[in-house]
């Protein structure tokens, strides 16, 4: 019989040397029992190895603590390189943007300068021609008048003579 420690148990007829029928004879030999000492050496061997492969375990935990950090921050330096080159692509285009826009402004300034230049020459050419219509018709008219005073001026002075 086997037990739990892997020894074998002899039974009492196994102590007094007697064997089950049809088995070959050898001299029964007592396996001397194991003493504290040596059970106890097993064990602290097994409990070393339990200690090593836990601290293994530990090591291997921080290991990997120490790597998701390192890589934390890894991407969290990406991520600022990203957000610095987001906002110097922003600033640029904002830079342009405005400058487009001052450009324009500019031009429109220039263009409405230039659009109320051309209107103020115009009105002021057509009040110079406006005026030069009024004193010609004017003039006219004053030498119809005179035209027309000399002619009654002309009857009077013959009807009263």
């Amino acid at each position: 019989m086997v037990n739990s420690k892997g020894q074998t148990k002899k039974s009492d007829k196994e102590k007094q040397g007697f064997r089950p029928v049809g088995e070959v004879k050898e001299p029964i030999e007592e396996t001397p029992i194991a003493d504290d000492q040596q059970t106890i050496r097993p064990l602290d061997e097994v409990l070393g190895q339990a200690q090593k492969a836990y601290a293994a375990y530990m090591d291997a935990t921080r290991e990997v603590s120490r790597i998701y950090r390192e890589n934390e921050i890894q991407v969290a330096e990406a991520y600022r390189r990203t957000e610095q080159q987001a906002n110097g692509a922003c600033e640029d285009s904002m830079k342009r943007a405005l400058k487009a826009r001052e450009q324009a402004e500019q031009r429109a300034k220039e263009e409405y300068n230039k659009a109320m230049e051309e209107a103020v020459n115009a009105s002021d050419e057509a009040i110079m021609q406006a005026l030069a219509e009024r004193d010609e018709i004017l003039g006219k008219a004053w030498q119809i008048r005179e035209d027309t005073i000399s002619q009654a001026w002309d009857i009077y002075s013959k009807v009263v003579r």
